[in-house]
Parts: structure tokens; sequence; C-alpha cells
């Protein structure tokens, strides 16, 4: 009696190795398909995301964005919105070249008074602002027709900055027609009345990356008029006259 007793013990203390193995492969199966799973929902839910706060901003700006100047109406103040004069690889930035351009042909044909350039100043040596007032003003537009922000780190600094340190509720927005949709989309939400000059786009091999992040920073605008993101400086008002 006391040996098949054993007998028994040692049968149910040796499982099979063989069905211990194939039961870990099948967990192993399951853990993987549920994670390719969740990670194909992670990213659906993404796209999702990513298209609705595109497709928001792209029907708020409609009818709201020109490419002609004989067609844009009449403003007083013109919002260029900043950025890098040269590349990382010291080549020239088309995006400046093209948003001046475009500045440079409104002011001269009289469907803008004054020109408020918004950019980034965080450092003594990167200065957008005063490199585009350099170039406008080779390019013709007199120094008193234009004025500085030099706190518009990012676009929302740069909207609500022209409204709340500039007092403007109408103007005319100046960049490439993807950064234009965007920021009349935030001036609409900031109670400003804004239309758009496309500035000449870069073509899409140059400006994959910048196109790319575009489609993120319009979810972004949705996080920051959640939480109620502000500028990083505001300050005392300037007067535009």
């Amino acid at each position: 009696f006391a040996t098949n007793t054993n007998n028994s013990n040692f049968a149910c203390c040796n499982s099979n190795p063989k069905t211990e193995m194939a039961r870990k492969i099948k967990l192993s199966k399951q853990f993987l398909r549920r994670s390719i799973y969740f990670l194909l929902f992670l990213f659906s839910m993404v796209i999702v995301v990513i298209h609705n706060a595109d497709s928001t901003i792209r029907k708020a700006s409609e009818e709201k964005c020109y490419t002609e100047i004989d067609s844009i109406p009449q403003n007083k103040v013109a919002l260029l919105l900043g950025t890098s004069k040269t590349l990382k690889n010291g080549q020239s930035n088309l995006y400046f070249k093209y948003r001046v351009e475009a500045a440079v042909a409104l002011f001269k044909a009289k469907k803008i008074d004054f020109i408020l350039i918004s950019g980034d100043n965080s450092r003594q040596d990167y200065d957008e602002p005063t490199d585009m007032k350099e170039a406008l003003v080779d390019m013709g537009v007199p120094s008193d027709k234009i004025y500085l922000d030099y706190a518009g780190f990012r676009t929302l600094d740069s909207i609500i900055r022209a409204k709340e340190i500039f007092s403007l509720t109408e103007l005319t927005i100046i960049s490439q027609a993807f950064h234009n949709q965007r920021a009349i989309y935030l001036a609409q939400k900031y109670g400003i009345k804004a239309i758009g000059f496309n500035a000449k786009d870069v073509d899409k091999y140059s400006g994959f990356k910048t196109q790319v992040r575009e489609y993120f920073a319009r979810v972004k605008v949705f996080w920051d008029l959640t939480f109620g993101v502000q500028p990083k400086f505001l300050g005392e008002k300037i007067e535009i006259h």
C-alpha cells in the first residue's frame, strides 16, 4: 500500500515536460496576440485623433486663406509669424524667405498698413523678429511700419499676445497655408477676426518633416485649448499706430 502511494506521488510531481512547454508557448502566443491588438487599437485611436484635429482646423479656416493679393481684404495690421533665417545646416530657410516676400507684397499693394512680427528671441544669439525686420527693410518696408513681438515662442503665444498686448481684434496672418490654417483657428477661439495670406510653400521633399510635425501641432492645439494654456510671457500694452 505504501509503495503504491509513493508511485502516485512521484507521477503527480513529475509532469510531462512537453506538456509544460506547450502550455508556456500557448500563453506566450496569447500575450503576443493581445499586445498586437492593443497596439493596433492605440494606433487607430492616434490616427482618429489626428484626423479629427486636422479636419476641424481645415474646415474652420475655409474661405479665410488667400493666395491672390487682389482678392484679399484690407486690414490695418498683418501678423507675420516668425521662423529662423537659416537652417541647422547653414542654408537659407525658404519658409523665412517666402514669408518675408509675402509680407512685402501685401504692404506694397496697400493691403496692410503695419506689420507685427512675432517670433522667438529666447536666446541672445537667436532673434527671429529682428532678422525678419531687417529683411523687410531691405526690401523697402519702412521701419516705422514694423512692430516686433519678441515673445512669440509658439503660434499660441503669437495669437494671444496679438490681442492681449497689441490690442488686435482683426488681422491678416502671414505664413504658409498649413500654418495659417492653424493660426486662424486659434485666432477664432480667442475672439480675433483673422484671415490668412498664404506665402509660397517649399517643395514636399524639403518640407516633409515640417508637414509631419504640423499634424501633431494641430492635436496640441486642442490640448492647449482644453487646459487653458497661456503664453509664456504677457506684459504691458503696446499700441500700433
